[in-house]
């Protein structure tokens, strides 16, 4: 016998907006041995996304989603969630005793309130990584840690969800799910954007595969800031070298003015950050500090 089949509490799965993120959740849980039998999609992309990685999930109307499942994904945008949980529970829908798990990083499990009040189970599961709408994605959830926000009692049922797709659960306490957000967001999304226009800048200059050369310079850097943070800092603000800075700035100002306050911002920040940790000299940073006043 297949070792999901003796499993206790095998739940049957509804999705609710099975985009990029709902419909890799929902088939990661169909894999833990769930079973994902019902799913509410607007745009073609999702009837698709359904079709392919959920085909056991017939399409129905929200309502009836919740109505015949154990487990419900509320997969849509953040700012989609509160209203649609308010309309399925103005419209009459039973929610006692189901599962509602949001996927959203900034939300803890206070955006259900109205379902719970109506004896809904409140689970807030964040995964901790990028989907790019591709098949790797449900490969890379068995690797990344989800945000777990959920009342004390539920608490063991969220944690055994996220191990069950092969992931690692993290409390997140409900009152710092935004910060928390604000930490994810500014290092992922951010980076991507620093990476884009590190790559935009060096094709300016003349190099033609500014992907080759990128990829050592940052797998680096990244992995000396996860082991050592900001000790695996290097470069001229760390130098104290003000006179390369300011060649940097004259020479965004003349070929990339659009970059110049994102570069003075960042640079002002890792003097802060290299200065509150000993790493640069009071009087260096000083200097950097008049050069970044542009």
């Amino acid at each position: 016998m297949d070792s999901t089949q003796q499993r206790p509490a095998r739940l049957t799965v509804g999705v609710i907006g099975p985009g990029r993120v709902g419909s890799v959740v929902g088939a990661a849980l169909e894999r833990a041995g769930h079973t994902v039998a019902a799913a509410s999609a607007v745009s073609a992309a999702s009837r698709d996304r359904v079709e392919r990685r959920l085909p056991n999930a017939r399409l129905c109307e929200p309502a009836e989603v919740v109505a015949s499942c154990d487990l419900v994904l509320l997969t849509v945008p953040d700012d989609a969630l509160r209203p649609l949980v308010r309309g399925l529970v103005e419209t009459g829908t039973d929610v006692q005793g189901r599962l509602l798990v949001h996927t959203s990083g900034s939300h803890g499990y206070g955006v259900l309130d109205d379902a719970t009040a109506k004896g809904a189970l409140p689970l807030a599961l964040h995964p901790v990584m990028t989907f790019t709408g591709r098949d790797e994605d449900l490969h890379r959830l068995a690797t990344c840690s989800f945000g777990v926000t959920a009342p004390d009692a539920l608490r063991p049922i969220a944690e055994a969800l996220v191990v069950e797709m092969g992931a690692e659960p993290v409390w997140i306490a409900e009152e710092h799910r935004t910060l928390y957000h604000a930490a994810l967001a500014g290092g992922a999304n951010h980076l991507v954007t620093l990476v884009a226009e590190s790559a935009a800048l060096l094709t300016a200059a003349g190099v033609e595969q500014p992907g080759r050369m990128l990829g050592p310079l940052l797998g680096a850097a990244l992995d000396n800031a996860l082991r050592l943070g900001i000790d695996g800092l290097s470069g001229p603000v760390l130098r104290g070298d003000s006179a390369t800075v300011a060649a940097h700035l004259a020479e965004l100002r003349a070929y990339a003015p659009e970059s110049v306050a994102s570069y003075v911002a960042l640079a002002r920040l890792t003097a802060d950050r290299a200065l509150a940790a000993g790493l640069l000299k009071p009087h260096d940073a000083e200097r950097l500090l008049d050069v970044l006043q542009a």
